[in-house]
């Protein structure tokens, strides 16, 4: 099969210093439109990563990210939402990138091109069978990331892959590869754009879908999220007036005592 990098075509669009404000946002905008289209013709990759998934983390094992740059970054985000929304420990979806916790913020030179890095960061949270392993990179080259799948596989440690190119290395070394082929950036390679948005969007869909899956949702509400600020007390509240037809300060009383939607649930509904 070949293998033709699209995430670093030419853009669609030339001059782009010639262009004003409104065009060039107008075809930014344009081209964003285009993004859920591709992920939707990846559903069926998505469908069967998830599945293996979901049977890892219920019995016992954990997600891990692993990626560099913006990949790298857009792994961590979505792992770390994950306790707070739904109320799961910090160890049970892990998110790295190459450079470490200093490159969320900013670049670490050549770390993306260690051939041995991705594997040992791994070993630092004990990667076993248990485990499954998503790999994301844009353009699917990403040696820190590559090298990191192949030994998983070695291991006998399960692979998934997100990238945007179709037949790239990085999902030749994937037992669950998904790619979501965006093409040309607005900005030519700069994938962080349509490419970093369609990752999102999938990155969305497998915790989701996970934690929906583990019970961490009843009915389309998050009960297990962690009461961290007012916002999400105020939601907790809400859940418990709706659910339990009672009023505000039940709810708060309620809340206060079990500091948890569903514990306030269970044990309302066990004394009533």
């Amino acid at each position: 099969m070949s293998f033709t990098k699209t995430t670093e075509q030419d853009s669609n669009y030339n001059n782009l210093e010639e262009m004003s404000i409104s065009d060039i946002i107008t075809n930014i905008n344009n081209e964003d439109k285009t993004v859920p289209f591709a992920v939707e013709k990846a559903l069926p990759q998505i469908e069967k990563l998830i599945k293996e998934v979901v049977q890892k983390l219920k019995q016992g094992g954990r997600l891990f990210y692993i990626g560099a740059g913006t990949s790298g970054r857009l792994g961590v985000l979505d792992a770390s939402e994950c306790p707070p929304t739904f109320g799961v420990s910090h160890d049970l979806v892990i998110g790295l990138i190459a450079g470490g916790d200093k490159a969320i913020r900013k670049a670490v030179e050549f770390a993306e091109d260690s051939k041995s890095q991705g594997w040992k960061d791994l070993q630092k949270h004990n990667i076993s069978n248990k485990d499954f392993v998503i790999g994301i990179a844009a353009s699917g080259t990403t040696p820190y990331v590559i090298s990191a799948l192949e030994t998983c596989n070695k291991n006998n440690i399960k692979t998934g892959c997100i990238t945007c190119n179709q037949n790239s290395p990085l999902s030749k070394v994937s037992q669950y590869p998904i790619e979501i082929v965006v093409g040309p950036e607005f900005v030519t390679g700069s994938s962080r754009m349509k490419a970093g948005t369609s990752q999102k969007l999938v990155l969305n869909m497998v915790t989701t879908t996970t934690m929906i899956q583990l019970g961490k949702v009843e009915g389309n509400k998050m009960v297990d999220m962690q009461l961290s600020n007012n916002k999400l007390v105020d939601r907790g509240q809400q859940m418990l007036m709706k659910r339990l037809n009672i009023n505000r300060e039940e709810a708060e009383i309620l809340l206060n005592k079990y500091q948890s939607v569903r514990d306030a649930i269970n044990h309302y509904n066990n004394g009533n």
